[in-house]
């Protein structure tokens, strides 16, 4: 079993394959940390060093979500939304909404939900500030207003452009799918797909669905059938669309210009 993303691409440039996006985090005096375990690879920071409470809360929920699997693969296999099963432990209902609210598969969701059940794992062992990035996905607690680079491949923007997050909008999710850069599926043509909600499940989701939109109407008409089916989310925050030298944006969006 290989619980990962529906949503990345068919491409995977050196750049990304080596996670470089790390090394341009601003640590702001927290303690980075990485924790990998088969496919879940985070970058965590926090307060201080959460390698042993990150690894103990990584494999609680990889064993819930791959008994899950194991039971039930059709939750593994499809890219359509599946129905509720209201037994399924909270992690597993998670996804299973955030694939309906967004018109995806569950699966879709699974990088966003590791990223936050973690984060909230870490903020309940008494870290107070935390980031879990998880492939590009993440789950933000902080006590002051944050910058977020859009990582867009090859696209001019990537790197130049951000998100501001304030205090008062955490906890947050960030998540961003692309039809250009990464490893897993993608229907879609954008750069990058960034979404903002306050469930990084539905965020994780929500990005899927809104980059395979792009690819569905054609390179002119992408980014706006994007943002239009982002209005039609209950949930997101925000959306941010890049293709090529073309941004589109929707919601409650601060969007920075970055010079990195």
């Amino acid at each position: 079993m290989k619980p990962d993303k529906q949503n990345k691409s068919k491409k995977t440039p050196e750049s990304y394959s080596e996670r470089v996006y790390r090394k341009l985090v601003n640590r702001t005096g927290l303690v980075s940390t990485n924790v990998r375990i088969e496919e879940t690879d985070l970058h965590i920071l926090a307060e201080g060093d959460t390698t042993e409470a990150a690894t103990d809360l990584i494999l609680q929920y990889r064993a819930q979500l791959e008994n899950y699997i194991v039971k039930n693969p059709q939750f593994c296999a499809s890219l359509d939304p599946l129905s509720m099963d209201k037994i399924a432990p909270p992690l597993i209902r998670d996804m299973f909404n955030a694939g309906v609210q967004a018109g995806v598969g569950p699966m879709a969701a699974v990088a966003g939900t590791i990223a936050e059940y973690v984060g909230k794992g870490l903020l309940a062992v008494g870290f107070c500030e935390v980031m879990v990035e998880n492939g590009g996905d993440i789950f933000l607690q902080r006590t002051r207003d944050c910058s977020i680079a859009i990582f867009a491949g090859e696209s001019p923007l990537s790197y130049k452009v951000g998100v501001k997050i304030v205090s008062s909008q955490m906890p947050i999710g960030i998540c961003t799918s692309s039809g250009t850069v990464g490893h897993s599926l993608s229907m879609g043509e954008a750069d990058s797909v960034t979404v903002l909600c306050g469930s990084t499940s539905l965020a994780d989701a929500a990005a899927t669905r809104l980059g395979n939109e792009v690819g569905r109407a054609g390179a002119g008409n992408g980014i706006q059938n994007a943002l239009a089916v982002a209005r039609e989310i209950e949930g997101i925050i925000g959306v941010v669309v890049i293709c090529g030298e073309s941004m589109g944006v929707v919601g409650a969006v601060e969007l920075i210009q970055l010079d990195l």
